[in-house]
């Protein structure tokens, strides 16, 4: 029987494999302001932060102002991306299928591009209402307050609950705020969460029998 009572996704890199398109997008749109970085760069500096603080880090890489509708510039570009691109991450879809906790997601995203992105991927039928934005209550990882709110509302308190998240800064607002977290390890490219995380994992079929 499991210890936990209750489950938060992260939903980049946890449940949609957004990542890598979301931070390419950023990439793009950073050297043609003269940034001259890459996909491992951005996957590094922006993995799990607030649009605002991948923003900043942008505009300390380059010489011109940026301009002011970056951020909405780049929604839009992220979005058709997504689109084209997004799948759900490996092995998600049967974890949802078959866990038998109650579960939610709580991401740094607004909850528009949330429920775009579990849309797209079939998973949004998985969690109802059950969607939990930094946007809402302005409080960004590494802020615990989006994964406090998300265990208010499903009716637990933090040390009942499980953090799935792939980020450091994920990592770190759980652990900031009393929970046990797991780091999915798949794009941890620097090997980042071991150590830190509860536990670690790198392939989603290994997740039920580690919560179990």
């Amino acid at each position: 029987m499991s210890k936990y009572k209750c489950v938060i996704f992260d939903c980049d890199g946890v449940l949609v494999d957004s990542e890598a398109i979301a931070n390419q997008v950023m990439v793009e749109m950073a050297n043609m302001l003269g940034a001259k970085i890459d996909l491992d760069y951005a996957l590094k500096n922006f993995k799990g932060a607030s649009i605002q603080r991948c923003q900043e880090q942008i505009a300390e890489l380059v010489a011109e102002r940026l301009p002011d509708n970056f951020i909405p510039n780049f929604r839009v570009r992220s979005f058709e991306a997504f689109k084209n691109n997004i799948k759900p991450v490996d092995g998600i879809t049967k974890v949802l299928e078959q866990l038998q906790l109650p579960f939610c997601v709580a991401s740094s995203g607004p909850e528009n591009k949330i429920r775009l992105n579990l849309e797209l991927t079939g998973l949004l039928p998985h969690f109802d209402n059950n969607i939990f934005s930094c946007f809402t209550i302005k409080r960004w990882k590494p802020d615990p307050g989006v994964f406090l709110w998300a265990a208010d509302t499903m009716g637990f308190q933090p040390e009942d609950c499980l953090i799935i998240e792939d980020s450091l800064i994920g990592v770190t607002a759980a652990i900031n705020g009393g929970f046990d977290v797991f780091g999915y390890t798949a794009l941890d490219v620097h090997n980042e969460l071991e150590g830190r995380a509860t536990a670690t994992f790198n392939d989603m079929s290994q997740l039920l029998n580690m919560i179990n």
